[in-house]
């Protein structure tokens, strides 16, 4: 009797250990090449991170937390094959991550399918959380709606009596940060305020050249370079290259640090964009969670960090925060833990609002610093002047607004 109720002992602490060796997977789909490679390796970097730093608090609920990771080459239908290989294949129970919005809906949609969340890490289409908008889509950063209301009230008063000339990339992205832009900025009018289109994502650099022609024709004194990545970086540097800094305000709406890294300081001086997050920001404003991740992130990779970072590093928390106040990994229960759910971690207050999972959340307007100032930092990087900020209640669409866009693509008036 005793033998056997020393092997029953034996059999359940075997099991209890095998439950808690076993890992919790989480799934980052991201681009490791391509035109947003260096967006992608800052995802990375900001999710190694946050795995580590979650795993030295004890994981999520008493399980060592996993990454596994997969490149996209920000292409949609390999971003769905990866989704689906990541949940059927490796059991991960979310996927985050995503540079082209296109990428992040495709994934999202097949998350879905396989009853996981996916938070989009770097996507800014209004259609995300809009009309493509679903249960189990949550998008971190801003989208192209708050972001172009933000930086529509600052042009208003600092350019409000210019033409604007607008140069986009041809996919769900572009389009949409184009259309906002235009409402707040008073430029709908397409033959007083122009634009051109350039190929996504196979544009050459004689697609960037020939639409700055057009540019340089017109009379325009903003132009909008409603492109992003490598993209970004080839357009601007031709828009230099021509001098048309000299005579127009250029506006790169959405605008990272690593896309100012490339093409660096003397070009980027006065450029004016948005963004949801900056490295400095934290420091400025004195939010210490902030101060505290750029301080590890800055020494333990030797570089600072752009808003890609911040955003992966943001979703591994917020998903230990959800699942640990849910008790429980299921789906379902996340959601509903995620939904209306307020907090603070690397800038002021953010909510994951209940009726489109979107992240209400601070927008800034920044514009790039002088190259004397961008080098003096340690890691020559201090390249943001906050110039506006706009609160995200303020910034984000009202229920009302996001209905009315559900109801002109014919999509429900609730998530499904």
């Amino acid at each position: 009797m005793r033998i056997r109720k020393l092997l029953i002992a034996i059999s359940l602490s075997l099991v209890s250990l095998t439950a808690i060796a076993e890992t919790l997977k989480l799934g980052l789909n991201y681009p490791q090449s391509g035109r947003y490679e260096d967006q992608g390796l800052q995802q990375r970097l900001g999710a190694f991170l946050a795995v580590e730093e979650v795993n030295q608090q004890g994981g999520i609920l008493g399980q060592e937390v996993e990454l596994v990771i997969r490149n996209t080459r920000s292409d949609p239908e390999r971003s769905v094959r990866n989704t689906a290989d990541l949940i059927d294949n490796h059991d991960v129970q979310m996927v985050f991550g995503g540079v082209s919005s296109a990428v992040a809906i495709a994934a999202g949609k097949a998350a879905k399918e396989r009853d996981r969340i996916y938070f989009g890490t770097l996507t800014y289409s209004n259609a995300t959380t809009g009309s493509a908008g679903h249960t189990h889509m949550f998008r971190e950063p801003y989208n192209a709606w708050m972001s172009a209301k933000a930086l529509g009230r600052y042009l208003s008063k600092e350019h409000g009596d210019s033409n604007y000339y607008f140069v986009t990339a041809d996919y769900t992205w572009g389009w949409t940060v184009e259309e906002s832009l235009r409402q707040f900025t008073g430029t709908t009018d397409t033959s007083a305020h122009p634009g051109v289109t350039t190929p996504f994502p196979t544009a050459l650099t004689s697609d960037f050249q020939a639409a700055l022609n057009e540019a340089a024709e017109s009379n325009a004194d903003v132009l909008a370079l409603v492109l992003f990545g490598d993209d970004m970086v080839r357009a601007i540097n031709i828009a230099y290259s021509m001098g048309l800094h000299e005579r127009m305000q250029i506006v790169v709406p959405n605008i990272t640090l690593g896309m100012a890294r490339q093409v660096g300081p003397t070009i980027m001086e006065g450029v004016i964009g948005a963004a949801p997050w900056v490295w400095n920001l934290p420091v400025e404003q004195g939010y210490e969670q902030g101060e505290a991740f750029v301080k590890a992130f800055s020494d333990q990779y030797n570089m600072r960090p752009s808003s890609a970072a911040a955003s992966a590093y943001s979703i591994v928390h917020q998903y230990k925060d959800a699942v640990e106040r849910a008790g429980t990994t299921r789906t379902d229960a996340v959601i509903r833990a995620l939904e209306g759910h307020r907090y603070s971690l690397l800038k002021d207050e953010q909510e994951w609002r209940a009726f489109d999972h979107q992240n209400v959340q601070s927008v800034h307007v920044v514009k790039l610093r002088p190259r004397e100032q961008v080098l003096a930092d340690e890691y020559s990087a201090d390249y943001f002047e906050v110039v506006h900020s706009l609160p995200g209640a303020e910034a984000a669409r009202t229920l009302e607004e996001w209905q009315q866009d559900r109801r002109q693509t014919g999509m429900p008036l609730t998530l499904q």
